[in-house]
């Protein structure tokens, strides 16, 4: 997300609720498939195998409608991940960004200087907005599962298995702060680094559609290249079996011994080709959405 929501203000605390979570569930829909094309890339161990097989699994020889249907595992806990965290991700990044001006705004000013010092207070209230995502982590945990792991479950509900697994499903807290951290410094940070100083747009709420996206897409790149290596290590801790506790560090040794550095880049190239659009889509859905919900909340 582009941080200049984070300017106007004025819309209430239910109309972002509203926007950002219909903003989510919009996105959702589009994109779903392709981050579970993306999840089953970066969890594939061979070195050589059919593409076909690792994107489609039992389903790599049904006809193209079980194919495509095969892309949706988890969609529930996709919901509950993406719309908590497009809400978050809307209400978290401008409050922090709000408490760091209030209490530090003169140290970054001091530190970075006027221009760069917003800038610097963007960035960093969102990596403090990622770090804080790890709250999250039990519902991207279940999603990550189901799209390559449903076996896991052995037929329990969510509810049944919040019960039963309890901490498990916090598995690779560590390793998501650290991803997020930079992750979302770089994502924030970037894009207002590109509104700032390419596109000369100081009053972050005034830019156009076309620099949103521009701003957007230069963020979210940054990001998750930035993110990625992390973001692999996390996605093997956490679709492992329930009872199968493995550390990142024995994550990072295997991968290293059996397939190299570059496999920690692994399902970058999908989730870079949809960076574009589905950044553009869910904050355009998100600010149309939510002064229209602020015209009645």
């Amino acid at each position: 997300m582009s941080p200049s929501h984070s300017s106007k203000g004025s819309e209430s605390g239910a109309a972002r609720v509203l926007g950002s979570g219909a903003s989510g569930v919009s996105e959702l829909l589009i994109f779903h498939p392709v981050d579970t094309i993306a999840k089953r890339l970066m969890s594939d161990k061979a070195k050589v195998s059919s593409l076909n097989s690792i994107i489609f699994r039992d389903a790599a020889s049904a006809p193209l409608s079980r194919k495509l249907l095969s892309l949706f595992p988890g969609l529930g806990y996709a919901a509950g991940y993406k719309i908590s965290q497009r809400i978050y991700k809307f209400g978290g990044q401008p409050w922090f960004n709000d408490l760091i001006k209030k209490n530090y705004k003169d140290n970054f000013t001091n530190t970075f200087g006027e221009r760069n010092g917003k800038l610097m207070i963007q960035a960093t209230a969102g990596s403090l907005t990622g770090i804080g995502e790890v709250v999250l982590l039990p519902l991207d945990a279940l999603k990550i599962k189901r799209q390559v792991n449903p076996e896991a479950f052995r037929g329990r509900g969510a509810l049944r298995i919040f019960m039963e697994e309890g901490t498990t499903l916090y598995r690779g807290w560590g390793w998501t702060m650290a991803r997020n951290a930079p992750g979302s410094f770089a994502l924030f940070g970037a894009s207002a680094v590109t509104k700032d100083y390419v596109l000369g747009v100081s009053d972050y709420s005034t830019a156009t559609w076309t620099q949103n996206f521009i701003a957007s897409v230069a963020g979210a790149v940054a990001s998750i290249t930035i993110a990625a290596p992390l973001d692999v290590v996390k996605t093997r801790i956490q679709n492992a079996n329930f009872e199968h506790n493995v550390s990142g560090f024995t994550v990072m040794k295997d991968l290293f011994k059996h397939e190299g550095p570059l496999a920690l880049f692994k399902g970058l190239t999908p989730k870079i080709l949809v960076v574009g659009p589905k950044l553009v889509f869910s904050y355009t859905i998100a600010q149309s959405l939510i002064p229209f919900f602020g015209k009645y909340v």
